[in-house]
């Protein structure tokens, strides 16, 4: 913040979270600002009858709301939260709430809206800008405040409405409110205009890996191999000496076993649940656990090192398939139900049908292998007829080798344009929070219009 100055002279707000505030600016609770969940009946009968803008809330995001749903008024007046243009939007439940999902209501239907009993609308007064307030309650303290303040459990966790009408803000004239909006839209913009380039670069890096890793499991290193038809419709040709073959020819995909929850204990012997199990990940945190008798008693739903883990219900997420390497760990885990475990004891084999698990050919025959009712599923048998290219042992040593090493380059540049990301979103709260709460002085700022992007990297992250 250090290319910013400060205001000439500030004062002590008296309040712990505010410390100094410029000496002009007033202190004054969010009540006073904003009315918290306007009254729908303001609304006249006659616009009953009329469209209006319905917004779920996974349709509500920073800064964005998505306004493809149309409804008539009458129909969502009972049990859903109004809006109209102009109102701050922000999620209070957990962990929308933590994501900053806030925006201001724009564009709507007959310039009403309603959404989500989940979202708080608060309808700006004369004595604030909108785009004002919006930035002030991105602001840190505001956050961490509201977040202490959640009441509910665990998922159902919400910010109550007197934390967020009583909370005591400091804030400048309006026109000054309209200056420092006004800074924050175009200096944000930018920032945001680099993170969505990193967002980018990171899919299409996603995008080259899994090319990269299908081509090679189902074509080889070789370009100038002879090929010949796999005579597996989603595989089309494959190298002339390779072999085609299912799943099942490693062995059989072993189902956990349906352990009563009552059995299950603070601490003894480890178990995998299916949240344990994501996409080429096990997560080890949060591990169920049974009596150490269980694990003699049942010994053949204990995965060895090296097994293919999989997911058996909603096996498929965005990233892929929903399949992990067991780790050697000093207790090997027992099973639980909904998940499936292959026993391979090669890990050079492993790790090339966990490579072949990414390819386009393998997801699409695991996909038209589920079933799906109530929610997506696949049985061991529907693993085990999955069926995959196949080459000679050297050769598939060799291709795991690539790929590994191939591997480690695009986790490596992923992981820099992740943490250019994080660099960049830091910066950008951080330049809000010094802004709404007076930490720098932009009554002067006049906006740029520079285009070098790279220019502006290096000023965002400086």
């Amino acid at each position: 913040m250090s290319k910013y100055q400060a205001y000439s002279e500030y004062q002590d707000s008296g309040i712990e979270w505010l410390k100094e505030i410029p000496k002009d600016w007033s202190i004054v609770p969010l009540k006073y600002l904003a009315e918290l969940t306007p009254k729908k009946s303001e609304l006249e009968e006659s616009i009953m009858s009329e469209k209006c803008t319905f917004l779920p809330m996974e349709k509500l995001k920073l800064n964005s709301i998505t306004l493809d749903e149309i409804r008539t008024v009458k129909d969502v007046y009972d049990g859903y939260t109004y809006f109209k243009n102009g109102d701050v939007l922000i999620a209070k439940v957990t962990p929308c709430f933590e994501n900053k999902n806030m925006a201001i209501a724009a564009g709507l239907t007959n310039g009403i809206g309603f959404g989500s009993s989940e979202i708080y609308v608060l309808r700006p007064n004369d004595l604030i800008n909108n785009r004002f307030l919006y930035y002030r309650l991105q602001e840190d303290n505001f956050m961490a405040v509201a977040t202490g303040a959640m009441t509910g459990a665990g998922g159902l966790k919400r910010v109550p409405s007197e934390t967020v009408n009583n909370f005591t803000i400091a804030i400048p004239t309006t026109n000054d409110q309209t200056q420092i909006a006004a800074f924050l839209d175009h200096e944000t913009a930018k920032i945001d205009t680099l993170i969505e380039k990193q967002q980018q670069l990171i899919e299409l890096l996603k995008e080259k890996r899994q090319a990269v890793i299908s081509h090679a499991v189902t074509k080889g290193l070789n370009p100038d191999a002879p090929m010949k038809d796999s005579g597996v419709e989603w595989l089309g040709e494959v190298p002339e000496h390779w072999s085609v073959k299912k799943i099942k020819h490693f062995g059989r995909v072993i189902g956990g076993f349906a352990f009563k929850s009552g059995d299950f204990i603070k601490q003894g012997y480890p178990v995998v649940k299916i949240t344990n199990v994501s996409h080429l990940t096990m997560s080890f945190n949060e591990l169920a656990y049974l009596p150490e008798t269980f694990a003699h008693d049942n010994s053949e739903y204990i995965a060895p090192p090296n097994s293919l883990v999989f997911a058996m219900t909603r096996p498929i997420i965005a990233g892929g398939i929903k399949v992990a390497k067991m780790p050697k760990l000093e207790k090997m885990p027992l099973i639980n139900q909904r998940v499936g475990f292959l026993k391979i004891e090669d890990e050079n084999l492993t790790d090339y049908i966990l490579f072949s698990s990414l390819s386009n050919s393998f997801i699409a025959q695991f996909k038209n292998n589920m079933t799906i009712t109530n929610q997506p599923n696949i049985s061991s048998e529907g693993i085990e007829s999955v069926s995959f290219p196949f080459p000679p042992k050297d050769e598939l040593k060799e291709i795991t080798a690539y790929l590994t090493n191939n591997e480690n380059k695009f986790d490596s540049l992923i992981k820099k344009s992740k943490e250019q990301v994080h660099l960049l979103t830091e910066r950008r709260t951080a330049l809000i929070s010094a802004a709404v709460t007076g930490k720098i002085d932009v009554r002067s700022w006049v906006a740029t219009t520079s285009s070098d992007t790279n220019e502006a990297q290096e000023e965002v992250i400086a």
